[in-house]
């Protein structure tokens, strides 16, 4: 249920942005999340048209493009991808390891009229 609060906090960023560029309307949100997220996508789709109601956002769809895995290694120093449930370094095979990216969500771009 935390989607219903995301999506209300999607639309009250995404909605001032637009209204400064002069937008009569937000088509689509693009948004990025993190593989490691837990946010569901298509829980954001179905809350939106009720956090985006009355808004420059009602009626707008949503686009998710995802934000990979990306770990840096405390033993042998590099950074690397790496897939949703392999906590090891794919370089050295250490998991002491450190998550730099893949946790995060937000809104990358909008597309308005």
């Amino acid at each position: 249920m935390h989607e219903l609060a995301i999506t209300e906090s999607i639309v009250k960023s995404a909605v001032p942005k637009a209204q400064a560029a002069g937008a009569k309307r937000i088509l689509t949100i693009n948004l990025k999340l993190g593989e490691l997220s837990d946010i569901v996508p298509s829980c954001i789709e179905h809350y939106l048209q009720y956090a985006a109601k009355g808004t420059l956002a009602e009626g707008a769809k949503i686009h998710v493009g995802r934000i990979p895995v990306r770990i840096k290694c405390r033993d042998c120093l590099r950074d690397s991808e790496i897939k949703r449930h392999t906590f090891t370094c794919p370089e050295c095979g250490s998991s002491n390891i450190e998550l730099i990216q893949g946790r995060e969500y937000y809104i990358d771009s909008l597309e308005v009229e």
